[in-house]
């Protein structure tokens, strides 16, 4: 199976989701989404900084995987800003997107996203935008954010845990029930290059049971 190769598409609609939301209602940008989507999460970085991340996948729905992404900040090109490449997996998991310019938050965060309501369109037969809908709206409404500390490069660090069920109050959930109590972790603190330590999606199985699945996406070091 080839490489997952998509234009630049997918990052405009999140983009597009986020502006929608902002404008519905006269509301405001939640905090979930201005820490995921809106805060300078690279601002701080060198450039020719690389990010790297293990990503892992468990669970008893399908065989478990282990591979790596990696985000690369390259100087700014004459008349736009720094750009930003984002190599997502390998293989035939491998997700393709064009470079990122004039990036500012972490583009991982989008890359994780993308890959994830693509999984959940394969695994389910539902549509990757009713999807990416449905995890904006909890971002939007219904996220929970809480302050926490872990530990971090032998050392306990401040941060923050956002956490989402986008499909469990979902009207069409009964056409996907063994993934609608899907959750989403996000954790964010000032301490990591990037700012972006762990992103996890799990699926619990039966109680006492492994989860049906589980995926994680955790920073492991930035060169230089």
């Amino acid at each position: 199976m080839p490489a997952q190769r998509y234009s630049r598409l997918p990052i405009l609609l999140w983009t597009a989701l986020l502006a929608c939301h902002q404008a519905a209602a006269d509301q405001s940008i939640s905090d979930a989404e201005n820490q995921l989507f809106i805060a300078d999460h690279l601002g701080s970085l060198p450039n020719s900084t690389v990010l790297s991340y293990a990503y892992a996948k468990t669970g008893s729905l399908e065989a478990s995987r282990e591979d790596s992404v990696h985000v690369t900040i390259s100087p700014a090109k004459p008349g736009s800003g720094r750009e930003v490449r984002v190599d997502y997996l390998t293989g035939a998991q491998r997700l393709e997107l064009p470079p990122i310019g004039a990036a500012s938050g972490n583009p991982v965060i989008l890359f994780f996203l993308e890959r994830d309501v693509r999984e959940m369109q394969r695994l389910t037969g539902g549509q990757a935008a009713y999807f990416r809908k449905r995890v904006r709206m909890a971002l939007a409404a219904a996220a929970e954010v809480r302050p926490i500390t872990f530990e971090f490069a032998g050392h306990t660090v401040p941060g923050e845990q956002i956490t989402v069920h986008p499909y469990r109050d979902d009207p069409l959930r009964k056409r996907f029930q063994h993934l609608a109590e899907k959750a989403y972790t996000f954790t964010l603190s000032d301490q990591v290059p990037g700012r972006i330590y762990r992103i996890q999606t799990v699926v619990d199985g039966q109680p006492g049971a492994p989860p049906l699945i589980s995926e994680t996406l955790t920073f492991i070091g930035a060169q230089p």
